[in-house]
């Protein structure tokens, strides 16, 4: 199936809603293929050969893949870490109570509270509390009394923890946290898928050599019934059919060697889809390639705006600088400005009622003095954000270093592929006439044989220049960042 693995957009579509629920985080989203239809075979344990194309075992890898499921798995925790760090400036209700019973030498008595307390931070780094207070108590000579009062209070700093920037910067951390989780499921899925990929098309390649010694087989076999003949008419001496005896022998032991291969790149393929390892798999899709025109630069700026561990290094730098101004602003005094009121009254049954309040409003000061680990903060805040610099640069130049490598191999591979196409051709056409020459005497079966072995040689090679030119297609996808555009796959998560 021919792709251009270029100049697609990033499109993951991550629905950003809240959760809506616990019934709802336990349900993990998957990886989907829109319009994309089912395997077209269902896939059991019986005897006859199970076909299976490219896009069949991307489906199932996107479904069953234990990789992918994990991931998706993880997904949920990691939703629901940015949906508590967003919660950040809701307001927050307490609700304590209790109920006592207490006897002494003078009285006896049971006593019932209710404590609910309202807590806000606004993103400005204001502190609000608003509380009431009940108590009740009912004595045994006392008699019952009653208290209730509400109080409020306001923080608002001015130096350590004022503004946006610091009061948001725990959420703002959390949402780029939040990107780098989905660039990261993004990547493991187009790693996992780019296996399936180049494991699949190894299974390809295990039946094309499978196909390869088998026809060599049967040449080598046909050529020995020829010199039988010959042997038999007096025109070949009896002691050198030993040469075709000794070939066919060598290409029945390369036959069961490519019966084991075939079934070694099957298991791994089916460990990959997590398939029952005995399903007898067969890959259906076609060999064929089509030459793919990729320009450098282009191709470096596709990498730059979609390769997952690139933009994640980015989201790294920019977590690093919040996290130095975070650290300089915590060694900062605490300066705010204070103000509260409050309103109690109590009831007694013999004292009667009395009722109070109060206001204040002021500035209160905290000056750390001796303390190292708000320095030790910003020491480690400082030496990672130069870090990060650093890795910057590296990232920016590996990025360049490994597309600059994928075009070239993928221009590589296709010239390699094309060679030996006409060494397959060259070598099936010298090895016609030499069988030709054979029959009329003209040749040697050591000249036949010798042409026999080229000919496998140059068939393999064709199908592993193919398989490679296939391979490079699909690890260009995964440098540039456009394996799940390529594929048309969507992240839910």
């Amino acid at each position: 199936m021919p792709r251009t693995p270029m100049l697609l957009a990033l499109t993951l579509a991550v629905p950003m809603g809240a959760l809506a629920g616990t019934a709802t985080l336990l349900q993990p989203s998957q990886a989907t293929r829109p319009g994309a239809p089912p395997p077209a075979v269902s896939v059991s344990l019986n005897d006859q050969a199970i076909a299976m194309s490219l896009s069949d075992a991307i489906y199932l890898a996107l479904r069953d893949n234990r990789v992918i499921r994990s991931a998706y798995l993880n997904r949920i925790a990691q939703k629901f870490d940015l949906r508590v760090a967003e919660d950040r400036f809701t307001p927050k209700l307490v609700l304590s109570g209790s109920y006592l019973a207490d006897r002494s030498t003078q009285d006896q008595y049971r006593q019932g509270t209710v404590n609910p307390q309202a807590l806000w931070l606004t993103p400005y780094g204001t502190r609000v509390s608003l509380g009431w207070a009940y108590r009740h108590t009912q004595a045994g000579q006392a008699g019952p009394s009653w208290h209730d009062g509400a109080d409020i209070s306001l923080i608002q700093p001015l130096m350590r923890g004022a503004g946006e920037d610091m009061a948001t910067a725990p959420v703002r951390l959390a949402r780029l946290l939040e990107q780098a989780n989905r660039l990261t499921l993004k990547a493991t899925v187009s790693q996992t898928i780019t296996q399936v990929i180049t494991s699949y098309r190894a299974l390809l390649q295990a039946q094309e050599q499978l196909r390869i010694a088998r026809e060599s087989l049967e040449r080598a076999r046909q050529l020995m019934e020829v010199n039988h003949a010959m042997i038999k008419a007096g025109r070949m001496a009896e002691f050198e059919i030993v040469q075709t005896q000794a070939d066919v022998a060598t290409q029945e032991l390369a036959y069961e060697e490519s019966r084991n291969q075939l079934d070694t790149a099957r298991l791994a393929l089916l460990q990959l889809l997590a398939l029952d390892l005995h399903t007898p798999l067969v890959a259906t899709e076609a060999l064929k390639a089509q030459r793919v025109n990729v320009d450098a630069e282009q191709a470096l700026a596709q990498a730059q705006a979609s390769q997952p561990a690139y933009l994640a290094q980015l989201i790294a730098s920019e977590q690093a600088d919040i996290t130095m101004k975070v650290a300089s602003n915590d060694r900062l005094w605490d300066v705010s400005l204070i103000a509260g009121a409050s309103q109690i009254r109590d009831r007694n049954a013999y004292a009667g009622s009395a009722r109070a309040w109060e206001n204040y409003a002021g500035v209160q000061v905290e000056i750390p003095l001796g303390d190292l680990g708000a320095r030790q903060a910003q020491v480690q805040a400082e030496v990672n954000l130069r870090i990060q610099a650093i890795q910057l640069a590296q990232a920016r130049q590996q990025l360049k270093q490994d597309v600059t490598n994928a075009v070239r191999a993928i221009d590589s591979r296709w010239r390699q592929y094309e060679i030996a196409q006409r060494a397959r051709d060259l070598s099936r056409r010298k090895l016609s006439l030499e069988r030709e020459k054979l029959t009329v005497g003209r040749s040697s079966n050591f000249q036949v044989l010798s042409f026999e072995n080229d000919l496998r040689n140059v068939e393999n090679a064709r199908i592993n220049a193919l398989i490679s030119y296939l391979n490079a297609q699909a690890e260009l996808d995964q440098t540039l960042g456009t394996t799940l555009q390529s594929w048309d796959i969507t992240l839910n998560g």
